[in-house]
């Protein structure tokens, strides 16, 4: 059954709720389906707490918003997708989101948990903070086990029907933007709830009062003939209205990856230079047509299970894979309930 939303007046309250019991996820059904007929939406500065909510239940927001688009659901059979897709949100995390919007105590549970990690000892030492403070990021060593990268991996490797021996299985369902849509899995969520990896964002933000993302996975075999690297290039996901806000970026490598295997590629300290390069630009020039290489570009290698944080302000992106193996990865990141965002898109 599809539900018609003929004007913006109708989009949801946030603290309308259906069966789940869960605040703000009725709004942002309400605006995607306003949205599908061309109606306004809630505006961009909502999106993050669109994101912290949907990622709480387990399910990533591009995937959510494209079931909503595709299919015009109405809310409890949107709902009952959510519990399809990711299983039935305990009542901690309900109880939580329920906090966020409406106000109250956090859930014991989740109290416990930034205790926990406030006791822990420091995962990034002074030499990774003054790394991340000179050139806007980091790399977590050891951030997971190597065993819980090997198993995301092999999810991985399932998800493409390839196996690591054979390289012809490697291009028959390789993603051309390296992008793997596939969110929901037990190996994945581990990785996401590593303590490791939530001190080193707390250390970063400083509280450990932070909210998980539900993000996807990529494969980037090797170029060859008939494979060419297609993906999208250095980038921003942030309006370059300035100042840009403080926010954290992730990448968790699942095997040992070299800088040349399509290692994620960023412009080193560009955090701290990108008003006056901005400012020097010709008038009219697109900032986000630059040669980024010219600006020093630097591919960035690890080992598996290591985690590379960037800040948001550097230009970023996979490369191309010009080694004999592919690249495989998870998107971790972790972020407090607010961040400042730009109304604006530059």
């Amino acid at each position: 059954m599809s539900t018609a939303l003929h004007s913006a007046d109708l989009i949801c309250a946030p603290h309308e709720r259906g069966a789940l019991q869960v605040p703000y996820l009725k709004r942002c059904w309400s605006s995607w389906m306003a949205a599908r007929q061309g109606q306004p939406g809630i505006g961009p500065r909502e999106a993050h707490r669109t994101q912290l909510v949907l990622a709480a239940l387990g399910v990533g927001l591009e995937q959510s918003l494209q079931y909503v688009l595709r299919e015009a659901p109405d809310f409890a059979s949107f709902e009952d997708w959510i519990v399809r897709t990711a299983g039935a949100p305990d009542a901690a995390t309900v109880a939580r989101i329920q906090a966020l919007v409406d106000g109250g105590a956090q859930p014991a549970a989740q109290l416990d948990l930034h205790a926990r990690i406030d006791a822990m000892a420091p995962v990034l030492d002074a030499a990774d903070l003054a790394h991340w403070d000179e050139h806007g990021y980091v790399v977590l060593r050891q951030a997971v086990p190597a065993s819980d990268s090997a198993a995301a991996a092999q999810v991985v490797w399932d998800a493409m029907g390839a196996r690591p021996e054979d390289a012809d299985s490697w291009y028959p369902n390789a993603p051309r933007n390296v992008m793997v849509q596939l969110f929901q899995h037990p190996a994945f969520e581990k990785n996401r709830r590593s303590l490791r990896i939530h001190k080193a964002f707390a250390q970063l933000w400083g509280t450990a009062d932070l909210w998980r993302s539900t993000d996807r996975c990529g494969f980037n075999p090797p170029e060859r003939p008939g494979h060419a690297y297609s993906a999208q290039g250095l980038h921003w996901d942030v309006s370059l209205v300035q100042p840009i806000p403080f926010c954290t970026q992730g990448i968790l490598y699942l095997t040992d990856t070299l800088p040349e295997q399509g290692g994620l590629t960023v412009v080193p300290g560009f955090h701290r230079r990108i008003g006056p390069w901005l400012a020097s630009l010709p008038p009219g020039a697109d900032p986000r047509r630059q040669d980024f290489q010219a600006l020093g570009a630097r591919p960035i290698g690890a080992a598996a299970g290591d985690l590379v944080i960037w800040h948001q302000a550097l230009p970023h992106g996979p490369s191309p894979n010009r080694a004999t193996q592919p690249r495989l990865v998870q998107y971790i990141n972790m972020f407090p309930a607010e961040v400042p965002a730009h109304e604006d898109w530059v």
